[in-house]
C-alpha cells in the first residue's frame, strides 16, 4: 500500500476506489472511523460466514459500533461494544450467540487489538412472524 500527501490529508488507492484520510471529516475518513470500521467489518463477515456455512437463515444483520476514546491518551480507543441485531424466522439466540464466540476467535482485526482495545460484543434476536 502506498499512501499520498494531499492538501487536507493522505490518499491511497485501490482497485475499489480511492480512500482519503484526513483528521477533518470533511476531507476524508478519521483513522479512528477507519480502525472501527475494520473491526467491525471484519467481525460482520466472519459472522455471516459462519451462519451461512451452517445453514442458518436470517432475514437481515444490523450491527452498531459504539466507541469510548481516552481524551487523556491521545484520544486512544479503548473500548469497541459491537451490537448485533439478527432478524429472522425461528431464530435460535443461544446458537447465535455461540456463533459469535466463534467469529471472535476467527476475525484477524478483533484478534490483532484484543490486547489493547477491549472488545465488547452483545446480540439482540428479532423474531419475525
Amino acid at each position: 500500500m502506498e499512501f499520498y500527501l494531499k492538501d487536507e490529508g493522505i490518499r491511497t488507492s485501490f482497485e475499489f476506489d480511492n480512500l482519503n484520510i484526513s483528521s477533518d471529516e470533511n476531507y476524508g475518513f478519521r483513522p479512528y472511523q477507519l480502525m472501527t470500521a475494520s473491526i467491525a467489518g471484519c467481525s460482520l463477515s466472519v459472522y455471516r460466514k459462519i451462519l451461512d456455512k451452517q445453514r442458518i437463515k436470517y432475514e437481515d444483520i444490523n450491527l452498531t459500533a459504539d466507541v469510548k476514546r481516552n481524551p487523556d491518551e491521545a484520544n486512544r480507543i479503548e473500548k469497541v461494544h459491537l451490537h448485533y441485531v439478527v432478524k429472522g424466522y425461528h431464530l435460535n439466540q443461544d446458537k447465535l450467540a455461540k456463533n459469535l464466540e466463534v467469529a471472535r476467535k476467527n476475525c484477524s482485526m478483533v484478534q490483532s487489538v484484543k490486547d489493547s482495545i477491549d472488545i465488547e460484543e452483545t446480540i439482540e434476536c428479532i423474531q419475525l412472524s
